[in-house]
């Protein structure tokens, strides 16, 4: 195989690649704990937090920052399982890429 094959083989990948992200990036991922649920997109932004409210005591904001923290972070688990399951095969494993 000839230097410019290999050339254009890597830029095909990185295009799957930068593909793959986007499609990622543009997904809406729901995070959830018992009394709050978290949304974001694919690149981990903050799109909606939702509280319910019928739950929640007015002495209760302790524990309403960690109902807020624990969804915040089922969605990020969601996040980087989803690209992992999804860039995984172009980086063959290798952490943090992504």
């Amino acid at each position: 195989m000839n230097i410019q094959a290999m050339m254009k083989q890597a830029q095909q990948l990185q295009n799957k690649v930068l593909n793959e992200k986007k499609v990622i990036d543009s997904k809406v991922f729901t995070g959830k704990s018992s009394l709050v649920s978290v949304t974001m997109t694919g690149d981990k932004k903050v799109t909606g937090v939702d509280i319910n409210m019928d739950s929640i005591e007015s002495d209760d904001k302790e524990m309403l920052e960690d109902m807020i923290m624990l969804a915040v972070n089922d969605a990020i688990t969601q996040i980087d399982k989803e690209t992992e399951e999804k860039m995984g095969k172009y980086t063959q494993g290798l952490p943090g890429l992504f």
